[in-house]
C-alpha cells in the first residue's frame, strides 16, 4: 500500500511539474505579433518571395501610403508589377526588381520604392486588404492595418 502512495505521489508531480500541467492555455501558445504590419509568403512553383511588416498610413489630405518590405530569396529574380491597397491601384515608383536578397523598402530610411493611393479615404484602426503583383510569383494579399501619422509613422509622407 505504501509503494502504491509514493507512486502515485510521484506520478501526480512528475505531471503538475512538466509543461504537461500547464495545459491547453500555457502562456507559451498565446503568441503575440510584435508589430502592427502583417507578414506573408509566396513559396509555391518554385517561389521565395516575402513580404514583411506590411501596413498602410493615413496621411492627414486622405491618401494612404504603404509601408514594409519585400524581398526574394531564389536566386530567381521577379519583379514587382503593382500594388493594390483597398481595391484600389497604388502609384508605385522607385524600384521594382527582386533579386536574390535585394528588398523593397517602402518607407523609412533605407526606402528605395513608394507605393500610394491618394484620395484612399481610411481611416486608422481599419484593416484593408493589400494586393501586390509579381512578374513570376503571381500575387499575395494580406489585410494590413491602418496607422496614422504619428510615433513611429510620423515622417511618412505622400
Amino acid at each position: 500500500m505504501r509503494r502504491t502512495g509514493i507512486a502515485l505521489l510521484t506520478l501526480t508531480l512528475v505531471l503538475s511539474l512538466t509543461a504537461c500541467g500547464a495545459g491547453l492555455n500555457a502562456s507559451t501558445r498565446e503568441m503575440k505579433q510584435v508589430t502592427d504590419g502583417v507578414e506573408a509568403s509566396i513559396s509555391t512553383n518554385g517561389n521565395l518571395i516575402k513580404l514583411l511588416n506590411i501596413l498602410v498610413v493615413e496621411t492627414a489630405d486622405g491618401t494612404g501610403v504603404l509601408v514594409g518590405t519585400v524581398i526574394n530569396s531564389l536566386e530567381t529574380e521577379d519583379a514587382l508589377l503593382g500594388v493594390a491597397i483597398n481595391g484600389v491601384v497604388a502609384t508605385v515608383t522607385g524600384t521594382n526588381s527582386l533579386p536574390k536578397n535585394s528588398p523593397i523598402h517602402f518607407e523609412g530610411e533605407s526606402a528605395n520604392a513608394k507605393a500610394i493611393v491618394p484620395g484612399l479615404n481610411v481611416k486608422a484602426g481599419q484593416h484593408v486588404p493589400v494586393t501586390m503583383f509579381f512578374a513570376r510569383a503571381g500575387e499575395v494579399t494580406v489585410l494590413a492595418i491602418v496607422r496614422d501619422q504619428r510615433d513611429n509613422f510620423a515622417g511618412v509622407t505622400a
